[in-house]
């Protein structure tokens, strides 16, 4: 019987002890906190060409049958502006989760298009929309986009920051 008591008593004290564990740095859950808004300090600089038009050289009658075949390059411009980041941690890895504002409705394929490869343990993404022409802003819901990837944890190895760019402001979600 005393045996027992003792047990019992050890067992819930050694339980009392673990209770620091929920705000230790060794909990996955705590890797990434929370994500903080903050201005960007080169912001994109407006001019008096459509950005949404894309450059390109007229071509020949059958230059859309050669180009068929291709990859076309994704011509996505930078959202207005980020609303939320979140990381959430998965089975190996992490998946990146943004919701930003565009400047107008309507947009589509909507990506988070990486940098090139994490610098000083930074990794980052731009939040990009292939926007249509002639429409019009209205109210926030109908422009707010949501886009995801995902992240292997060989890339989060070296990984201290995650920052997520758009045109007006940048979040960042740091280890």
């Amino acid at each position: 019987m005393e045996r027992r008591v003792f047990l019992g008593l050890a067992a819930a004290g050694l339980l009392a002890g673990c209770g620091g564990f929920r705000e230790s740095r060794i909990n996955p859950r705590n890797w990434f906190g929370r994500s903080r808004s903050r201005r960007r300090e080169t912001a994109a600089a407006e001019s008096d060409t459509n950005p949404l038009i894309p450059e390109e050289e007229e071509g020949g009658f059958f230059d859309n049958l050669r180009r068929r075949g291709k990859d076309i390059p994704y011509t996505g411009t930078p959202v207005a502006e980020i609303s939320a980041l979140a990381v959430e941690r998965t089975t190996g890895g992490a998946i990146v989760r943004v919701r930003g504002i565009a400047a107008q409705q309507d947009i589509y394929d909507v990506r988070l298009t990486p940098d090139a490869e994490p610098v000083d343990g930074v990794l980052g993404y731009e939040l990009r929309a292939v926007h249509p022409p002639l429409s019009t802003a209205t109210a926030t819901r109908p422009r707010e986009v949501q886009a995801a990837v995902f992240v292997s944890d060989k890339t989060l190895e070296n990984v201290r920051q995650i920052r997520v760019r758009a045109l007006r402001n940048e979040r960042v979600s740091r280890r």
